[in-house]
């Protein structure tokens, strides 16, 4: 009986382990995965022009505070009216992003991962600090910065 529960056991754990679902859970253990899985999503929504802002499904990715900041804020029409709060730009290349996109591994600054992330190619491209935190078993965004030499959020005097 033992040998049998044993056997189980064994096909379980490989059923578990190789299932598509475990593999991305898997996959979405590091901040930098997380990242790779947000910006595609976030690239194609944008393209299909959806208010993604506006879209739940935000909130895999970034953290509650965060999106209902930037909600908040756009509600007021306080956003930046020249660029996208996650990328940075005002226009994007869907192709050209998704396939020319280095993200470098985390820096760990007490609970908080910072990456560095690249996207696109020369003429098109944006360098972004993105700062992320764990909740639970996933890293969610929490801020997005890019090397340029502008403010976000907006003074609010």
């Amino acid at each position: 009986m033992l040998k049998k529960l044993s056997s189980i056991g064994l096909v379980l754990l490989l059923i578990c382990t190789l299932h598509p679902s475990a593999a991305a859970a898997q996959d979405y253990a590091t901040p930098e995965a997380d990242v790779k899985a947000f910006y595609p999503w976030y690239i194609k929504q944008v393209d299909q022009l959806k208010d993604v802002l506006f879209d739940d499904h935000i909130y895999i990715y970034v953290e509650k505070t965060t999106v209902d900041a930037l909600r908040d804020d756009a509600k007021h029409d306080k956003l930046p009216g020249d660029s996208d709060y996650f990328m940075k730009v005002q226009d994007v290349d869907p192709p050209d992003w998704n396939s020319h996109t280095v993200i470098r591994p985390a820096v760990m600054l007490d609970d908080v991962a910072v990456i560095l992330a690249t996207f696109g190619i020369a003429g098109t491209k944006s360098n972004l600090v993105i700062f992320l935190r764990k909740h639970g078993d996933t890293w969610k965004i929490m801020k997005v910065e890019d090397t340029q030499d502008h403010f976000w959020p907006p003074s609010r005097k």
